[in-house]
């Protein structure tokens, strides 16, 4: 395997196989029903000719095809922002390919007869290249790599029949059967030897091996419905855990899926709203976890926001003495610390040192040894709870002051003919009512300032005294200072007036501006500043619209190339262009000032370079390509009112601590570490995870288990120092089984996509593609060979909590981080790259594997959410209306053959013709289909954590390729496998590490 430079292997475990049922635990357990059924790869013997299906084309990069087609404008919208109608968009989106045919809807690929390779041949090296024969999947050459299909290669002479080599059988143990071919045509509990089957794809072995000549079958088609379905799996999940609430008291629970709605109980462990692990029974040993090869890590949201049905923490206050802790390990006290001697003294469960207990915390035990006020602490009976802090938690010795928001609004040529300005001054006079606020405050206790900038920065000095606001300037970019500091940070409702005239103000100012350069980072360095001087922690909201060309410190040149894609050289495009912005950062950091950029371009910025600060801060990104006001307002204006009104905590340290046995080892996210325990946060907000890694340095008992505490110690928005505390049990086994039986696989795929987008700034991203394929295959194949029956090395056997596993990292594969379409720009890579760096695992759950709801099917005064259905062309119906949504796009496809009346109640034309394709909002009609369909567009925007610009997409249209880029069952357009292929190239990894 082969390991990206500088960089701990994936883990020190594999990933899970399929998802592990009560029921299923048993060798011969009961037979699935065909719902959780989980799908076979062939199905049939292969004897004479048989009908051919085509061979897939190659699960590497074929040419790029855009998805522009040769004539016409390229339609109102990318993937991560919107062109102007009749503007043209960047070079990249205009390339058209000669011979590109868009793809026919069209039947699964059938199983049929190929001419055979050599039993084992050689190994895939990686997914980004065409195939060759006898290589991968084998077949033919492709000839016509462009094309979605090609023709079908000759059938076998008639009796032969192909086989594999039988391998070792694995040996058996007393765990769940996972899943395997059954004879019938679907994948099943793992029984034991089955009889042969054909090759599913050209130059793959056979299935199983049968003496005796072959029996002629008529064709059998590869069902689709066979294999594991995450549609399937979800629906299972909501059916048998979503009805009954989460209670948090035993230890090493695998909670429900994160598409599951549940409520939570907490009884000492930290509710999977704030802490997820990708498997919660670790292994004893780590040779164990080296041979699994399961990633051990917990992906961590401590600021996480609960459902209104649950209750919010408690905050703990034990006055001057602080929180109880153990003196040597520094660990909190949580319900897992043993008290002894009567109640005199306490056992560190951490580190197992023994404490004294302060007179004023001492109380008598039961007789179960148990504290009798137990009950009546946070900090003794729940697995999450706040303590407020003592000053000697704070900087300097001094409590701190309450935070500030200071808004930078770049008034450049671009940004004014936009509208952008404008809109954002009218937009800041409401929104300032809305700033966070502690409790039952009526009002915030955060102060706001301004400045704006082009080639120099002008600030304002809205005093409540003043009867105008006051601007000053600073050209001298090349030292930046702030010019004034009384009546620069303002509490708003004493300078309302004054604010309001600014504003009124501005976009008249700069009305008749031609300056078309900006600098950037003086703009950063001017609000630390301003907030070093006011001695306060705050948040920048920096608004953008162009590669910052100026001449000042920080200054760009453009290095877009796109020549660069598949070569070695291609991870510069995702490295900052200079390190002037890390050391912008770690300044920023130390001051607790966090960033959030909202970024309007026309044509590259160099996201890769401007994201740095807000990323190490601990802020976030917002992106708008080619902003125009009439189609991007709603957009960009429910994301700042979103982002302004989130609640966050700043000037963070997060640290998390583990019992002996384990240690934290690797860390993920947005945020800055100056040594390899503390995570510093400049700001962290209630969307933001830190993902963690653990190995192990010792080993661990069973009986024990292994504990997880997470402290995170941050500034309140009303200037409260606080310490919020999370605590997780975990199992520990001695048996694989149990490791496999206990993953969860939406968590394991957060953690290696974050792996992976980190891997490609170091490495080849099909280094990085490798490492992933590898990984996953050794991880399944240490199922089969250590966890399932004995039998046939032909069978595909995964675990049943792990099925999903191969459907999820081919869609991690072919992102566009790691496997880019010709219409993707380095700047939506470098976006999307760090955007996911930091998603929770619900967010990475839809944003790779999107949610496809058909919207006519489910009768209309039903007004829950139509049930899903996989993300394949083939699942399209074209009399049909379907909704898509991955957390960052929302497509409304319409079918050609849709009836005239739904048409008529949702569009108010007269047919499918007249509707307009790549509109935006759909009218407000008075007809129950329309308002159903509006409700369900809100009530998913409601469940994501950014607005999604709704896009109709009508079938044929030249749209519908953009929509069918996020149909990740089928073979891209880029040249990523289809979701059948990708399982047959499994396979053959894990029989060629098996044999």
């Amino acid at each position: 395997m082969q390991r990206l430079p500088g960089s701990q292997p994936f883990g020190s475990a594999p990933l899970a196989p399929v998802v592990s049922q009560p029921s299923m635990l048993q060798p011969y357990g009961p037979p699935p029903t065909s719902a959780q059924v989980t799908a076979q790869l062939a199905g049939m013997q292969i004897s004479g000719a048989v009908a051919p299906a085509p061979p897939p084309t190659g699960l590497g990069y074929g040419s790029p095809t855009s998805l522009v087609s040769a004539s016409g404008s390229f339609p109102n919208s990318d993937l991560y922002g919107s062109y102007a109608q009749g503007q043209a968009p960047p070079l990249s989106l205009t390339q058209s390919h000669p011979g590109v045919q868009p793809p026919q809807r069209s039947a699964p690929p059938q199983a049929s007869s190929f001419t055979p390779t050599a039993p084992v041949g050689p190994r895939m090296p990686s997914m980004t290249g065409p195939l060759l024969s006898g290589q991968g999947f084998g077949g033919p050459p492709m000839s016509q790599p462009n094309h979605v299909s090609s023709p079908p290669p000759q059938a076998l002479p008639p009796g032969t029949q192909m086989t594999g080599p039988p391998g070792p059988p694995p040996p058996m143990h007393s765990s769940q059967p996972g899943y395997q071919l059954q004879q019938n045509g679907s994948f099943g509990p793992a029984r034991g030897p089955q009889p042969n089957y054909g090759s599913p794809y050209p130059g793959a072995p056979a299935f199983g091996s049968q003496p005796g000549p072959p029996q002629p079958l008529p064709p059998k088609r590869l069902d689709p419905d066979a294999i594991p379905s995450p549609i399937q799996v979800i629906e299972d999940d909501r059916n048998n855990r979503g009805s009954e609430p989460f209670v948090t008291g035993v230890r090493g629970q695998v909670p429900p899926l994160v598409t599951t709605n549940f409520l939570v109980k907490d009884q000492g462990n930290a509710s999977p709203r704030y802490i997820r692990c990708t498997s919660y029974n670790i292994p004893c040993t780590s040779d164990m976890a080296k041979q699994a090869q399961v990633p051990l890590a917990a992906v961590i949201k401590p600021l996480a926001r609960l459902p209104p049905e649950e209750a919010s923490l408690y905050v703990v206050d034990h006055g001057e003495s602080g929180p109880l802790r153990c003196n040597r390990c520094k660990a909190y006290m949580c319900p897992f610390m043993q008290f002894i001697e009567g109640g005199r003294r306490f056992q560190c469960c951490f580190c197992s040192c023994i404490n004294d207990v302060p007179p004023q915390y001492f109380q008598h035990l039961d007789h179960t040894g148990k504290r009798v006020d137990a009950y009546d602490r946070p900090e003794l009976s729940l697995g999450s709870y706040e303590f407020l802090a003592t000053v000697d938690y704070c900087k300097n010795n001094k409590f701190p002051i309450p935070p500030a928001f200071i808004f930078m609004i770049d008034v450049s040529y671009n940004a004014i003919r936009s509208g952008l300005v404008r809109l954002l001054c009218e937009e800041l006079k409401s929104l300032l009512d809305f700033l966070p606020r502690e409790g039952g405050a009526e009002e915030s206790s955060i102060r706001v300032g301004f400045v704006t900038y082009n080639k120099v920065l002008h600030f304002y000095n809205v005093k409540s005294s003043l009867a105008q606001p006051q601007m000053m300037v600073v050209s001298d970019v090349g030292d930046m200072f702030v010019p004034l500091l009384d009546g620069f940070l303002v509490n708003v409702n004493e300078s309302r007036t004054v604010i309001t005239s600014l504003l009124d103000q501005i976009p008249e100012m700069f009305a008749d501006t031609r300056e078309t350069e900006t600098v950037f980072a003086p703009v950063i360095q001017a609000g630390m500043e301003a907030l070093k001087a006011a001695e306060c922690a705050g948040k920048l909201f920096l608004f953008h619209t162009s590669l910052p060309i100026a001449e000042a410190p920080g200054k760009l040149k453009n290095r877009d190339d796109r020549k660069l894609i598949n070569t070695d050289k291609e991870k510069t495009l995702f490295q900052p262009q200079t390190g002037a912005y890390q050391t912008l950062a770690k300044e920023c950091v130390a001051q607790g000032c966090c960033v959030d950029l909202f970024l309007f371009p026309n044509q590259y910025v160099d996201v890769a370079t401007l994201s740095v600060v807000p990323q190490l801060t601990g802020g976030s990104v917002y992106k708008y390509a080619c902003f125009q006001v009439e189609n991007d307002q709603e957009r960009f204006l429910s994301d700042l009112r979103r982002d302004m009104q989130k609640i966050v905590g700043f000037d963070a340290v997060m640290r998390v601590r583990t019992s002996t046995g384990i240690r934290a080892v690797d860390f993920f996210g947005a945020f800055y570490m100056s040594n390899t325990t503390d995570v510093e946060l400049a700001g962290l907000d209630g969307d933001k995870t830190v993902t963690v890694e653990f190995k192990h340095d010792d080993r661990l008992n069973e009986e024990n288990g292994a504990l997880l505490q997470c402290a995170l110690l941050y500034t309140s928005c009303a200037g409260q120092r606080r310490l919020r505390i999370h605590n997780l049990a975990l199992n520990c086994c001695t048996q694989l089984a149990d490791l496999y039986r206990n993953c969860e696989t939406d968590t394991l795929i957060n953690y290696m996509a974050k792996f992976a987008y980190r891997g490609v700034l170091n490495s080849p991203v099909k280094t990085v593609r490798d490492t992933l394929i590898t990984q996953c295959a050794q991880i399944l194949a240490c199922y089969r060979k250590n966890c399932a029956s004995p039998s046939s090395a032909g069978q595909l056997i995964l675990p049943e909590c792990m099925k999903l596993l191969p459907v999820y990292l081919n869609c991690v594969l072919k992102s566009d981080v790691l496997q880019p379409g010709a219409e993707v720009t380095t700047d939506d890579r470098a976006y999307v790259r760090q955007l996911v760096t930091s998603m929770d695992v619900a967010e990475t759950n839809v944003f790779f594997y999107p949610r496809l709801l058909p919207l006519t099917k489910s009768p209309i005064e039903n007004t829950t959410e139509p049930p899903a259905v996989r993300a394949s062309e083939e699942r399209l119906s074209n009399g049909d209306i379907y909704l898509l949504e991955n957390g960052l796009n929302l497509f409304l496809w319409v079918g050609a053959s849709v009836q005239q009346g739904v048409v008529q109640s949702l569009f108010s034309v007269s047919s499918f013709s007249q509707i307009t394709s790549g509109l935006s909002v759909l009218p407000v009609l008075d007809n129950p289909l329309s308002k159903k369909v509006r409700s369900l567009i809100d009530s998913l925007r409601a469940q994501r954590s950014r607005y999604m610009k709704l896009i109709v997409v009508k079938q044929e249209d030249k749209l519908e390729m953009l929509f069918k880029h996020f149909l990740v069952e089928d073979k891209s357009l880029s040249g990523g496998a289809s979701y059948v292929d990708f399982l047959c190239h499994m396979h053959k990894e894990i029989r060629q590490l098996l044999s």
